[in-house]
């Protein structure tokens, strides 16, 4: 099944992506050639280059940030919110249709 989100830049833009359940949002926005999304570390959760801000109602679909996606939150070149999210960590499902993300001002 494939799962679409929306990823919308720091400017404005919204920019639809599409990618099998099972992916992450990361490696989606990585192959639609996405430019907000750094992924350095391709998703290995070392860089926080894959920094998102989650809308709401979405942030109550995710699974809970990992202890280790909490500490590398504290790494992200943008403000962290409570919206923060690396997005490597955010895996595509079903129930996350039409997810939207804002993509932050810099990823360093």
């Amino acid at each position: 099944m494939t799962v679409t989100a929306d990823l919308v830049t720091a400017e404005g833009q919204r920019v639809t992506v599409r990618a099998g359940a099972g992916t992450s949002l990361m490696r989606a926005a990585v192959a639609a050639g996405i430019d907000g999304i750094a992924a350095d570390c391709g998703g290995c959760m070392t860089c926080a280059t894959c920094h998102v801000y989650v809308d709401e109602p979405w942030r109550a679909r995710l699974a809970p940030p990992s202890a280790d996606e909490l500490a590398m939150l504290e790494m992200t070149a943008a403000e962290r919110t409570d919206a923060s999210r690396l997005s490597c960590q955010i895996v595509l499902a079903p129930v996350l249709e039409g997810l939207v993300v804002r993509l932050p001002p810099t990823q360093y």
